[in-house]
């Protein structure tokens, strides 16, 4: 039982904080969900479980991982790749295609030096 508790709290604070990340409000948030902006505060505080659904619409609205949000360690990224492909994400397409081009020639320039 005591371990059902830090998974949850743990949940409740990615969700917060994914939440903030994504630049929502928990009334926004909740209205996306269908879902009064108290139930968000009480999903973000640790105090109600969340539904598989519910968990599947919290990782497309804020545009993160199932496994980030449920912190699974076999395929978390590190938080500045999460937060550089969120940013990523909002790029036109033509600067998303300027970027992979610099990142294919930073990552072939270092391949040489080694």
């Amino acid at each position: 039982m005591a371990e059902d508790n830090i998974v949850r709290t743990s949940l409740a604070a990615r969700l917060r904080e994914a939440r903030i990340h994504a630049g929502l409000s928990q009334g926004q948030v909740g209205k996306l969900l269908g879902l009064h902006r108290p139930s968000i505060s009480q999903i973000e505080a640790g105090s109600r479980k969340v539904s598989a659904e519910e968990l599947t619409r919290f990782s497309e609205i804020y545009s993160v991982s199932l496994s980030w949000l449920t912190n699974d360690q076999s395929e978390v990224p590190s938080p500045a790749v999460e937060l550089a492909a969120r940013e990523l994400a909002k790029l036109k397409k033509e600067d998303l295609d300027r970027v992979l081009r610099l990142l294919r020639s930073l990552r072939k320039a270092g391949g040489a030096q080694k």
